[in-house]
């Protein structure tokens, strides 16, 4: 809607549900003249590969992709930056030591995003303790719930999920069990459960998509991989105003000393 209401297109949108359904809409898209189609995911970039070259005027932009061709583009979201300040946040807050990661795929962008928070973690605490689940799948609450429960029994009291709908299972658990807090990602989850959560690894999407809009239809769209991160503010850690209150002011001092090191290119999250 933003690129629609900033640079006056005709936008469309659709829902896939299988590996088919992606291959068969971008072709449609791509029949139909639409001069620009992204593919909302790392899962839509072999279809995005496969389709592009039949449809030369069309660019096909995905997300978290890292390849690129004559027509073809990727989008990559730096989690590391903000999971690493939310790492910071996590071992500040957690009293046992140990904090968990639930994922909903084990995929690239949620490994980095998760291998940061757990750097985030060690650079307050070097003997916290970090368990990791994943549950297959991006749509089933019921095992996000289970996962999250799991790793509480086993003493976990910070939770960072990036699990889409399934992570919503992990704020269902952190509700339900006192001194549990969670971390969220992807869109600011802070009002999903504003009582539990600390904050999230935030992206501002349409930022990001409406910056390759604009070089697509100015005709300037050089075929790469555009990385946006903490750098360009299109992720960063959103703390929760609800809960930022019993966050140690140390924590939240680090933070800001970190985040100002990043944008000043003194410091690196990454190993």
């Amino acid at each position: 809607m933003r690129i629609r209401d900033s640079l006056g297109a005709q936008v469309s949108h659709v829902q896939t549900k299988s590996a088919t359904d992606i291959e068969e809409n971008f072709r449609e898209y791509g029949a139909r003249g639409f001069d620009l189609v992204f593919g909302h995911g790392f899962e839509y970039q072999d279809a995005a590969r496969r389709v592009a070259p039949t449809f030369p005027k069309t660019v096909f932009i995905t997300t978290s992709g890292n390849t690129a061709g004559s027509n073809l583009g990727g989008i990559a979201f730096s989690f590391s930056d903000a999971s690493y300040l939310a790492g910071i946040i996590g071992a500040s807050m957690s009293r046992s030591g140990t904090l968990g990661v639930v994922g909903g795929q084990e995929l690239p962008p949620v490994k980095e995003s998760f291998a940061a928070f757990e750097r985030g973690v060690h650079s307050v605490n070097p003997k916290a303790r970090l368990l990791t689940a994943y549950i297959g799948n991006w749509d089933d609450v019921s095992a996000g719930k289970e996962q999250a429960l799991a790793q509480i029994a086993r003493g976990a009291d910070v939770i960072f999920q990036n699990a889409d709908a399934a992570g919503l299972g992990v704020f269902q658990a952190a509700r339900e069990r006192n001194g549990v807090y969670v971390i969220g990602s992807n869109s600011n989850q802070n009002n999903v459960a504003p009582q539990v959560t600390l904050g999230s690894v935030a992206i501002d999407l349409p930022r990001a998509l409406l910056t390759v809009a604009r070089e697509v239809k100015a005709g300037t769209f050089r075929p790469r991989v555009v990385t946006f991160g903490a750098k360009t503010d299109v992720v960063s850690l959103v703390l929760n105003p609800a809960l930022e209150g019993r966050i140690p002011p140390a924590a939240r001092a680090a933070v800001d000393s970190v985040r100002g090191r990043i944008h000043a290119g003194a410091f690196t999250t990454s190993q």
